[in-house]
């Protein structure tokens, strides 16, 4: 098994983002992550897709997505040539016992503590994915209450000229 991590430019429309994922749940492909915000050009949104799956098989996806009228350009976000972020917050159950043991661990991360009750600390933690299940792993003897991610957006590395 293989990730894929695209980036695809899209017309800034409504139903673009049905039939973007219409392409991979006909197919019976499940999406990992996704997130779509417009961009710099209010014309366009920018989804970031994130799929496991054979290589064939996302190769497929990546070709099935090219031939989509509202796909204006797609990118493969490979590890070496770009920067990928996800947001996670976390809400850990923390009492007097363990809420320091449990700030340690978001002082090591650079997680913010965004609010503290008498029985539960909740963190915001910026990074890559290996980051954040990293951050997860060691929270989960903590209890973890409550848990959202954002899913993963990116960028090319460089000063590519991109639309």
């Amino acid at each position: 098994m293989s990730t894929i991590v695209l980036s695809l430019l899209v017309d800034n429309q409504a139903g673009v983002l049905s039939r973007v994922s219409g392409l991979f749940s006909r197919r019976g492909y499940n999406i990992d992550s996704l997130t779509v915000g417009e961009t710099e050009n209010p014309s366009y949104s920018r989804m970031t897709v994130v799929a496991d799956g054979e290589p064939e098989v996302l190769e497929q996806i990546e070709k099935q997505l090219a031939k989509l009228v509202d796909v204006v350009e797609i990118t493969n976000l490979t590890p070496d040539k770009s920067v990928t972020r996800e947001l996670v917050l976390v809400k850990v159950s923390a009492d007097n016992e363990n809420r320091h043991k449990v700030t340690e661990i978001a002082d090591i991360f650079r997680a913010k503590i965004v609010d503290v009750s008498e029985n539960s600390i909740m963190m915001e933690l910026t990074g890559n994915m290996a980051k954040i299940e990293a951050f997860i792993s060691l929270l989960k003897p903590f209890t973890l209450l409550q848990l959202v991610r954002t899913g993963v957006t990116g960028l090319l590395r460089g000063s590519a000229d991109d639309l």
